[in-house]
């Protein structure tokens, strides 16, 4: 229960840092700078963490959740995308790099378009 804890503040945490964050660099701005922002500071931060947890063989503790599922969970999903992506890479994986990145942004991007569908009939 501790650590479902910690992943709840987590996320609730990074849920508020990335929308203070795309307020604030978006504004002004045509080209959705503070959502590029998030992504890549939360991609940051995760893979530096988890550098930092393989390099010392180190078990998943609940402050680690915090930090990884919470707050990068909750800061940007985009986070995990590109961690997934790095693994493939450093595998040598490259069929399964280029499908997830091809399938994940497809189907975003379609899912996006069937919300504002869906949101039509509401």
């Amino acid at each position: 229960m501790k650590t479902l804890l910690f992943i709840f503040i987590g996320g609730g945490l990074g849920s508020v840092f990335r929308y203070g964050m795309s307020k604030f660099l978006n504004t002004g701005f045509a080209y959705p700078i503070g959502t590029l922002s998030v992504n890549i500071l939360g991609s940051l931060i995760l893979g530096f963490v988890m550098g930092l947890l393989l390099k010392n063989n180190m078990n998943s503790s609940p402050f680690v959740l915090f930090i990884t599922v919470g707050f990068c969970g909750g800061f940007t999903t985009f986070s995990a995308f590109a961690y997934e992506n790095l693994d493939f890479l450093k595998n040598g994986d490259y069929v399964s790099f280029a499908s997830y990145t091809v399938l994940s942004l497809f189907l975003g991007i379609l899912a996006v378009f069937i919300g504002f569908w869906l949101s039509k009939f509401m």
